[in-house]
């Protein structure tokens, strides 16, 4: 009868195998991997071989991304059964009899958390893990898990499917700690605590940095320690991915691993049989570890709150009474001293802060968290300030609100952005590594001190986060429950886009009902007919009635002097029925024309004069 993986481990450290991906990528295929078990199967036959050969005791079977999920995206979905199958039998083919076989099963959420729910994961999950169990695999493999509920998650089914060995991998973007901020120690303790037979992570870090996150691991009171590092950091050239670490290299990590306890030691990334070979020389002559003291312990994630902390949030003011925000872009060239004229006259009129756009329609202007902090410095009126995905990358939104943070801009508003096809360099490239939910995500994230790879900030950023509200559309009820998935994401309040129609208002009030965060209704006043067509027919999230582009068309035959009183008028009878039914007005300064946003400031601050008890109306005007 055949001895079983934990067996062995009791006696002798293993050897797994490397990654299957690289040798095909460098093979010059750039394909659905995992279908190549039905139709490439001489290919994954021999690369199983290859790392056997090399010195590999375990190999794991070419179904990494073989689930329903991941296969979706080729049109291989109704195909899990018949590639998992398939992925066994070739991994036993090319199998020694005394060579381990298991079932691989990778994470369905990566680093950009993918939307999938916990239910269609565990449904994906059961299918594959049984087709693989079925197949006869000699244990499980779950690797490469960077949200570690997913990982706790399908262990925990897996655990329930089968007694055989599950080993579980985590992935870390830094060493020692996951995304959600957990320390490595602590997860791996809770993997083996949830039953997991070995321990370890993959994927990411090479030797160096991985050996650096075993040093504060304790040996497990169970289970088993494994490691899959990365070959190195990749280069990028002529459009592929190389790495290159020499094998004497991983023979010298091969003692490193074994003296930080790994008892399971494999390659993932950039690993090719010419790694693993170095890992079994290395190894070869070493019995494994028995005892260990950590001498270095994971730093644990300290935050440090700092005195400006404790700012009121500019979007209490709607909570408790009226509250008007001004949106007032930065300029498109570096004069500015009609921009800055303009933002003491919104103060002086009463605006509770000006906000501005980041780069609104995807056309460059000053950057508004430069004016932002300008603002800080000359003017009481606090800023707000817009941040879209459109613009960086995950390592430039990262940075950016860093520099935020340190500048003293606390209040955001986030966006997704304008497409680049739409504004002024239709060539420039949109990036949108995130998400507007994905991104509040984050920002809430840094309030907790905490990065995106789930390191120290060393002191929790303090951000209040508006997000974006488009009433505009057919479905209403729709976009309310885009925006409780948004309060769900941690968005605190919302700033609507301008709405034209006072019937609309009515109708937004009531589909709100219920919604417990503040909304400012956003009121634009136009500037003439041809700025209502624009807006009607070009801008999107912008509709227009019948009735106000008319009014407008008839004002344009009047001179333009009627237009701007028409468009202000249209403005006034909105901001009426909006301040029956909302305490946060959100007003769109058009074509930096000031004077109009400044007017309907003195407007609603004389209104609310008038009418002191017009915001107790409606039950629910607390929004």
């Amino acid at each position: 009868m055949r001895t079983s993986i934990l067996n062995e481990l009791k006696k002798r450290i293993l050897i797994g195998d490397g990654a299957m991906g690289t040798l095909l990528y460098s093979y010059g295929i750039d394909r659905c991997f995992e279908e190549m078990n039905l139709s490439h199967a001489d290919d994954i036959r021999h690369v199983h071989e290859a790392y056997i050969n090399a010195g590999a005791d375990l190999i794991q079977t070419n179904s990494y991304g073989a689930n329903a999920i991941k296969l979706a995206r080729y049109g291989l979905e109704k195909e899990v059964r018949s590639i998992n199958t398939a992925a066994v039998q070739l991994a036993r083919s090319a199998a020694r009899p005394e060579t381990f076989v298991v079932g691989t099963i990778g994470g369905i959420r990566g680093l950009r958390q993918q939307p999938s729910s916990l239910s269609e994961i565990t449904d994906s999950f059961r299918e594959q893990a049984e087709t693989l169990l079925d197949g006869g695999v000699d244990g499980l493999l779950l690797e490469t898990y960077y949200d570690f509920d997913e990982l706790r998650h399908v262990l925990k089914i897996a655990r329930k499917m089968t007694d055989r060995p599950i080993i579980t991998h985590v992935s870390m973007q830094e060493p020692g700690v996951l995304l959600n901020g957990l320390p490595f120690a602590s997860a791996l303790s809770e993997l083996e605590n949830l039953g997991a037979d070995i321990v370890g992570t993959n994927c990411r870090l090479g030797p160096f940095h991985m050996v650096q996150a075993l040093s504060g691991i304790p040996l497990p009171k169970h289970a088993f320690l494994s490691a899959y590092p990365n070959g190195s950091l990749p280069d990028y050239r002529d459009g592929k991915l190389y790495y290159e670490t020499k094998p004497e290299y991983f023979k010298k990590y091969a003692v490193k691993f074994r003296n930080e306890g790994v008892r399971l030691l494999g390659g993932c990334c950039g690993t090719t049989p010419v790694q693993i070979a170095a890992f079994r020389q290395g190894i070869s002559e070493l019995e494994p570890l028995v005892t260990k003291s950590v001498t270095e312990p994971v730093e644990s994630i300290q935050i440090t709150v700092r005195e400006n902390d404790l700012e009121t949030p500019l979007y209490k003011k709607a909570i408790s009474g009226r509250s008007v925000f001004v949106e007032y872009d930065t300029p498109r060239n570096l004069k500015t001293d009609k921009f800055f004229k303009g933002v003491r006259a919104l103060q002086d009129a009463g605006a509770d802060a000006i906000t501005m756009a980041d780069n609104s329609l995807a056309s460059p202007r000053i950057s508004n968290s430069a004016i932002g902090r300008l603002i800080i410095e000359h003017f009481t009126i606090p800023p707000l300030i817009h941040l879209t995905c459109r613009d960086r990358n995950l390592i430039g939104l990262q940075s950016h609100l860093m520099g935020l943070d340190i500048l003293g801009l606390h209040d955001l508003l986030i966006v997704t952005g304008d497409p680049t096809k739409i504004g002024d360099f239709p060539g420039a490239t949109s990036v949108y590594d995130l998400s507007s939910m994905q991104l509040i995500e984050l920002v809430k994230k840094f309030n907790r001190g905490i990065s995106y790879s789930g390191k120290s900030l060393r002191h929790p950023t303090h951000f209040r986060v508006a997000a974006a509200f488009n009433p505009n559309v057919r479905n209403l009820d729709r976009a309310v429950q885009r925006l409780k998935r948004k309060i769900d994401c941690g968005a605190d309040y919302f700033i609507s886009q301008p709405v034209f129609d006072k019937k609309r208002i009515v109708e937004i009030s009531q589909t709100l009902s219920g919604v417990s965060a503040p909304v400012y209704l956003g009121i634009m006043p136009l500037t003439s007919s041809r700025n209502a067509e624009f807006l009607h027919n070009e801008v999107p999230g912008i509709q227009l009635t019948d009735e106000v582009r008319q009014r407008m068309a008839l004002a344009a035959e009047q001179g333009k002097a009627q237009e701007r009183q028409t468009g202000l008028a249209i403005a006034k009878e909105l901001i009426d029925t909006a301040m029956q039914y909302f305490r946060g007005i959100y007003l769109i300064t058009p074509l930096s024309r000031y004077s109009m946003s400044v007017e309907l400031i003195q407007y609603v601050k004389e209104k609310e004069r008038i009418l002191p008890d017009l915001a107790r109306l409606h039950s629910h005007s607390a929004r």
